[in-house]
């Protein structure tokens, strides 16, 4: 069977809320980390078979398939074709998976995947609030077939995280040692230099912004996202800005260009659960996944799971038994900001560096997505 491997992978630095990032435009983003995974690699652009882009809330600076004018605004060839998809938080993941496929089907050699995301200048949302001009209220309002199915509850990634702590029973308190935990290993990942190679710059913007001091004290007085609830903002992703990509090729590809891939994928699946619970699906994804591949969870080196919120990590250890200690060990997206749509490949980037960095052989990484599905990847170092 043929292989796809993984050729080099880069993101930018995540900038928070109006920081860093928040005056670049979506399109120049994307351009800049197009640019940068390619002035990695020595093949001519008009080899790429495709550039697919994770893209959520497609409207404004990133409407108009932010793949394709991305690449174009990066100067290369309009031969080149692109193609923008929306898993939710898990985009840019999927573009990835769609990527491999291609490669595998034998229909492309190379492929750029990633994503990008300006919550800044679009926050989340913003698609429904242009829905709202159109008798909108939410994205299932009216939906009949729907609520024949679901009843009329509330459908919001924060009810689901509130469920999955109960259903877990995970206390504020340890949802809140977890946040701790997260901007601890982040900060102490960036002052140790874990990130620089993994990061390209953009406007001389480097360093990841969201990490900060805080501790058990300054999070136990924060109130709750919802009344008698257990999450607050300590303890979920910080909205945030930047833009991440991988470079796939095939085994033929490899040899022809005489290229040293950094891995191989060694499987990707997504699969579906709950859409009220929403962001469970990474327990049932990561479950079907090592069935597929004959692998337990013992056997990975090393996991990246979005921290949307923390309930979402720690009843994915907990159902899985998982080692927390090989789980987001560079800090997660509560401490360095979730950029929605270039989320997938930014764990990816950081997962491939530290998998390196430690000298393991297995990966995983998996993505809890709005509509309860998740995505999962592993890959193998070489």
């Amino acid at each position: 069977m043929s292989e796809v491997y993984v050729v080099d992978a880069v993101r930018t630095a995540v900038g928070k809320r109006n920081g860093g990032l928040a005056d670049v435009h979506p399109v120049d983003l994307g351009a800049s980390i197009i640019r940068s995974i390619m002035d990695r690699v020595s093949i001519d652009p008009e080899k790429i078979d495709d550039v697919i882009f994770g893209g959520v809330e497609s409207i404004g600076g990133q409407a108009g398939n932010i793949a394709r004018t991305s690449w174009l605004a990066a100067g290369y060839p309009e031969s080149v074709p692109g193609v923008t998809v929306d898993r939710q938080c898990g985009s840019s993941q999927q573009a990835l998976h769609f990527g491999a496929q291609a490669i595998l089907s034998g229909t492309a050699e190379f492929i750029v995947a990633g994503g990008v995301q300006n919550m800044s200048q679009i926050p989340l949302g913003a698609a429904m609030t242009v829905g709202n001009e159109f008798g909108f209220k939410t994205p299932l309002s009216g939906s009949k077939r729907w609520r024949e199915r679901y009843g009329d509850q509330e459908v919001s990634q924060f009810r689901g995280a509130e469920l999955i702590a109960k259903k877990w029973d995970i206390s504020r308190e340890s949802m809140e040692a977890w946040a701790l935990r997260s901007h601890q290993r982040a900060r102490a990942a960036i002052d140790e230099g874990r990130f620089v190679d993994e990061i390209a710059a953009v406007e001389g913007f480097m360093v990841d912004e969201g990490p900060r001091e805080t501790s058990m004290e300054k999070m136990a007085v924060l109130s709750p996202l919802v009344e008698h609830g257990r999450l607050t903002a300590a303890t979920s992703s910080q909205i945030a800005d930047g833009a991440s990509a991988v470079l796939l090729a095939s085994e033929a590809a490899v040899v022809r260009h005489s290229l040293r891939p950094r891995a191989r994928i060694h499987h990707f699946s997504v699969r579906g659960d709950d859409p009220i619970f929403m962001l469970s699906a990474p327990i049932r994804a990561t479950r079907h996944a090592l069935e597929r591949v004959g692998m337990s969870i013992d056997d990975i080196d090393l996991v990246e799971i979005n921290e949307a919120f923390a309930p979402v990590v720690l009843a994915w250890i907990k159902d899985l038994g998982a080692d927390p200690d090989k789980v987001n060990v560079n800090g997660g997206a509560i401490a360095l900001g979730h950029p929605l749509a270039a989320t997938g490949t930014k764990l990816f980037t950081t997962m491939l560096n530290e998998l390196e960095r430690r000298g393991g052989r297995f990966a995983l990484e998996t993505i809890c997505e709005g509509g309860g599905t998740a995505n999962v990847t592993i890959i193998e170092r070489i």
